[in-house]
């Protein structure tokens, strides 16, 4: 059977592509060659994608307005896997270090799962986790 859609890249609307691009290079290490003035950013990292675009360009391209949440976007994740347990630990500190907002350190769940999720600029949740505990 042919593939109808290839789901290839997640959007965020953002509050201030700058501070948005500085996270998520700082942070994950995504690589982008945005020149800092055009709305449209596009960051890489292996085979993720993300798009960022300012909430109020977009609004004006789509002659719209939109109501985005405030403080947590509890709406939706990214979510990234590490290695083993240890890096979740590791990476969480590092997030927190580059601008993450905490909202849950780093737990070993009872289904095996060592997880944690910050927060970006704009709120939206990021989780870190590993279910490889050495």
């Amino acid at each position: 059977m042919k593939e109808r859609f290839k789901f290839n890249t997640v959007g965020l609307f953002t509050r201030d592509n700058k501070a948005t691009v500085d996270f998520y290079t700082k942070t994950f290490g995504f690589t982008t060659d945005w020149d800092g003035i055009q709305p449209n950013v596009e960051m890489t990292l292996g085979d993720m994608r993300i798009i960022l675009f300012p909430r109020d360009a977009f609004e004006q391209m789509v002659s719209r307005k939109f109501q985005y949440p405030e403080g947590f976007n509890g709406t939706m994740e990214l979510a990234f896997d590490v290695p083993t347990y240890s890096d979740v630990d590791k990476e969480y500190q590092h997030a927190l270090a580059n601008g993450a907002a905490s909202v849950l350190p780093p737990t070993t769940e009872p289904w095996g799962q060592r997880t944690c999720y910050v927060a970006d600029p704009d709120g939206n949740l990021i989780e870190i986790g590993s279910f490889v505990a050495k």
